[in-house]
């Protein structure tokens, strides 16, 4: 072995350590406040690993899912479920993946999630459900509508994905971004370079909020907990959000699904009007509602607004 060979060996290893040390740092912070506790958690035990939810309320049933973007739990509901517990039964999950369910080393996908959410209906709700569903999680309760229309009620969609997003498909740079996040160390560290406190706050100001002022710390320690909890296989779900393989194309199940859906958007949310246009023109009878001075999370950043749309329409 060459003196040069030697020292290339020599700074890979430090710099494959410092980044091991980064990495627990990272995750030692990240869950330290606790942010997703709840003394009414529980757990359904699906063929994949327990998926995490909450049961609130009486009356009829009303499933909660929240969007598929990195740090997404069930805590993106929780200005708004408190007040619809008082009419519905409230269920609200962290799918597979995501906040305090497990976190399987698995590709995670579209038909893995309707599979989910069917299986949880039938299982634990056993009751025909209306299903309120946020950003990319819209396709999940289109096609679950889609596959089993008998036990879906209502469907409530926020700020659904863009049906041209949805439809693209796993490309070779995204397959390899994926292998890149996946990869333990190198994938790991750059994984928590994008899901720190920092990260969130900006992704929070540039493209979840209208108002920033509206940002607190307490929803960016959730959001950042839900990422890292419990350790580094939350990055999973990032890998395979990114590399796509989360979308499906739901044009034709948006056709045919003949129930009563509703679509709440906020207006400042780039090209928000031309998507939910889009939804419109496939399925003339959906009916959509702005929420102004919001962008992808009304239910957080004007709850109240967002309330009374709910209960008009629920």
């Amino acid at each position: 072995m060459t003196k040069k060979t030697g020292t290339i060996i020599a700074l890979t290893g430090m710099a494959a350590l410092t980044m091991h040390v980064i990495n627990r740092v990272e995750f030692s912070l990240s869950t330290v406040n606790n942010a997703l506790s709840s003394p009414n958690n529980k757990y359904y035990e699906w063929r994949f690993g327990k998926i995490r939810y909450t049961q609130k309320g009486n009356g009829s049933p009303l499933l909660l899912i929240h969007d598929l973007t990195k740090g997404s739990s069930s805590y993106e509901y929780s200005k708004i479920i408190d007040e619809l517990s008082e009419k519905h039964e409230v269920f609200a999950i962290d799918l597979l993946g995501y906040g305090l369910s497990d976190k399987p080393n698995i590709t995670y996908t579209s038909y893995l999630y309707v599979q989910s959410v069917i299986d949880f209906i039938k299982n634990v709700i056993g009751k025909k459900t209306s299903i309120v569903a946020s950003g990319d999680s819209v396709s999940i309760a289109v096609m679950t509508a889609h596959n089993d229309g008998e036990i879906i009620d209502k469907i409530l969609l926020i700020n659904p994905q863009n049906l041209n997003q949805l439809s693209r498909i796993p490309s070779k740079r995204t397959k390899l971004l994926k292998l890149l996040i996946d990869t333990p160390v190198l994938g790991t560290f750059v994984y928590n370079m994008l899901t720190n406190k920092e990260s969130f706050r900006k992704s929070f100001a540039d493209r979840f909020f209208y108002n920033p002022g509206m940002i607190t710390e307490g929803i960016l320690d959730a959001y950042r907990e839900s990422s890292h909890q419990p350790d580094c296989t939350a990055k999973y779900t990032f890998a395979s959000y990114m590399g796509r393989y989360m979308n499906t194309n739901i044009l034709h199940a948006l056709k045919q699904i003949d129930h009563s859906i509703y679509i709440v958007y906020g207006t400042e949310k780039k090209d928000n009007q031309t998507t939910v246009e889009a939804y419109l023109s496939h399925n003339p009878s959906i009916e959509a509602f702005p929420v102004s001075y919001t962008k992808q999370f009304p239910h957080l950043e004007r709850s109240k607004t967002v309330l009374d749309q709910l209960e008009i329409l629920l």
